[in-house]
C-alpha cells in the first residue's frame, strides 16, 4: 500500500500550490482546498491516504483538520505544517495523531523524505493487518489460541481435538522450545478431563534422589529430611491429566516403577506400604531422539510403547517457517502489553531476517528476542540491527553447510561470550541449561 491521494490544505496559494506540485511530480492524486471548513467537508465525502495540513489557518485551525480526519477517516495519514516558533503546537498535534509535522521553510527534499516514512508505515500496517487475520484465522481454527499458519502445525491441529477426546497416552517429540507443552496443554482443554487438574512435572529439574518423590509423595520419616507427608504428582492429577515432560531424563533405575504405575494406576508412596488407586491420562514430551535413547540404554523400550499409543511430532521452527511471521507479532504485542508499552513493527528486512534465521532455540528463542527489543528499542520500528542478530549463523536455503554445524557454531559462539556461564547462555540461546549441557556433551564426544 502506498500514498496515492492527497489532500492539501493551506490558505496561502503559493504553499498550496508548492506541495501541489511537487507531489504530482511523484504521481499522486492531489486535492487541494484553501481552508479547514472545505478540508473538513471533503474528508467527509473523499477518500485520502494523506492530507497535509496548515496549523495556523482563519476559521478551522489544523488541529480542527486533524481531530476531524481521526473520527471520520482514522486511517488517513494527517503531517502538519508548521512555521518554527509554533513547533510545540505540531507535538501536541503528534500527540493528537499526527504521523508528523514539517516545519516552514522546508525542501522538496524533506517532504520526499517524509514522504517514504508514510509509505513506509501504511506498508508496515498493512502487512500487521494481515498477520492479525492470520492469527485470528489460527485461533479459530485451534479452538485454543495456537498461533499456526504451516501445513505441518495445521495438521497437528487438525487432529488435536481427536486427539483429546480419547483417553489413549500421547506422546510428543521435538527439540526444545518447539511448543510441547503448549500443544499437552491444548490436549488436556479440548478433552473431557478439562474441568480435573492438568498437573505438570518436570522430568529434568529434579536430582535422581528426589524424582521418586515427586512422582508417588512421601511418607512422614521416609528419608532424612521428610519431615511431613507429601502428595505427589500422581496423586494430585487423579481424574485428570498428567504431563511427564522430558520423559526420557528419569533415571533409568527409576523407569520399572513409573512403568508399573502408568499401566496399573496404582502406586504407594516412598516409605508407605498403602497402594493408592488412580485415574489418570498420560502425556509425555521428549526433546530426544528417542530411538537413539533406547538403543543407549538410557530410555526403557516398554515405557515407551506405553506411552506412545498416540504419537505427535512438533517440527523445529526452521521446518515450518510460515509460523514465524504469526508468531513473531503475536509476541510483540503480548510482549507490548506486559510491559505497557506502544506496539511496536518490524520493518520489511526484519521480517525477512527472522524468517532467515535457523532458530536453534525455536519459538522460546524467538520470543526471547522480541520481547528484549520491545522493552529496550526506544522508538515504534524494530530494524534488523535491533534484533541483535547481524553475528549469528543463517540457515541458507539451498546451501551446502549442514544446520548441526551452523547450531553448533552458534551455541559455542553464544557460551564464550558470555565466559561460558551455562545459565547465562541457555537464557540467551532460549533454551534450559539441561538442554545446552547435553548438547555440550554431544559436540565433545
Amino acid at each position: 500500500m502506498t500514498i496515492e491521494r492527497v489532500l492539501i490544505v493551506d490558505d496561502e496559494a503559493l504553499m498550496r500550490n508548492f506541495l501541489a506540485e511537487t507531489l504530482k511530480q511523484k504521481k499522486v492524486d492531489v486535492v487541494t482546498a484553501s481552508e479547514g471548513r472545505i478540508a473538513i467537508d471533503l474528508i467527509k465525502r473523499e477518500h485520502f491516504d494523506l492530507v497535509i495540513t496548515d496549523m495556523k489557518m482563519p476559521g478551522k485551525s489544523g488541529m480542527d483538520v486533524l481531530k476531524s480526519a481521526k473520527t471520520l477517516s482514522p486511517k488517513t495519514l494527517v503531517i502538519i505544517v508548521t512555521a518554527y516558533a509554533s513547533v510545540e503546537n505540531a507535538v501536541e498535534a503528534m500527540r493528537q495523531g499526527a504521523f508528523n509535522y514539517l516545519i516552514k521553510p522546508f525542501s522538496p527534499e524533506t517532504l520526499d523524505t517524509l514522504l517514504e516514512k508514510a509509505n513506509e508505515h501504511l506498508f508496515l500496517l498493512e502487512q500487521n493487518n494481515f498477520l492479525k487475520q492470520e492469527i485470528s484465522s489460527c485461533f479459530r481454527k485451534s479452538g485454543e489460541g495456537i498461533i499456526a499458519s504451516s501445513p505441518q502445525m495445521k495438521k497437528i491441529l487438525n487432529d488435536l481435538e481427536k486427539i483429546a477426546k480419547s483417553p489413549s497416552s500421547v506422546f510428543i517429540t521435538g527439540e526444545s522450545g518447539t511448543g510441547k507443552e503448549v500443544i499437552a496443554e491444548a490436549i488436556h482443554t479440548l478433552s473431557l478431563r478439562k474441568e480435573e487438574p492438568f498437573i505438570k512435572v518436570n522430568c529434568a529439574a529434579f536430582p535422581d534422589s528426589l524424582i521418586e518423590s515427586e512422582f508417588f509423595g512421601h511418607e512422614r520419616g521416609a528419608y532424612t529430611g521428610a519431615l511431613e507427608r507429601r502428595i505427589g504428582r500422581f496423586e494430585l492429577a487423579n481424574k485428570g491429566t498428567l504431563l511427564l515432560d522430558e520423559i526420557t531424563e528419569v533415571p533409568l533405575h527409576l523407569q520399572s516403577k513409573l512403568l508399573r504405575a502408568i499401566q496399573q494406576m496404582e502406586f504407594e508412596r516412598v516409605g508407605g506400604n498403602r497402594t493408592l488407586t488412580v485415574d489418570i491420562r498420560f502425556i509425555a514430551t521428549s526433546n530426544r531422539t528417542i530411538q537413539e535413547a533406547i538403543q543407549k540404554k538410557l530410555f526403557r523400550e516398554d515405557l515407551y510403547y506405553r506411552l506412545n499409543v498416540i504419537p505427535i511430532h512438533i517440527p523445529p521452527l526452521r521446518e515450518r517457517r510460515e509460523d514465524i511471521l504469526p508468531l513473531a507479532l503475536h509476541f510483540l504485542q503480548s510482549a507490548a502489553k506486559e510491559s505497557r508499552k506502544e506496539p511496536k513493527r518490524l520493518t520489511p528486512e526484519a521480517r525477512e531476517k527472522l524468517i532467515e534465521y535457523s532458530w536453534p532455540g525455536n519459538i522460546r528463542q524467538l520470543a526471547n528476542i522480541l520481547e528484549r527489543a520491545v522493552v529496550m528499542i526506544p522508538g515504534e520500528i524494530i530494524t534488523v540491527e535491533d534484533l541483535l542478530l547481524e553475528h549469528l549463523p543463517f540457515e541458507k536455503r539451498e546451501g551446502t553447510v549442514a544446520l548441526a554445524d551452523l547450531e553448533r557454531a552458534h551455541i559455542l559462539e553464544i557460551l564464550a561470550s558470555y565466559d561460558h556461564n551455562r545459565t547465562r547462555a541457555a537464557k540467551s540461546l532460549g533454551i534450559s541449561v539441561r538442554t545446552l549441557r547435553n548438547k555440550l556433551k554431544i559436540y565433545s564426544s
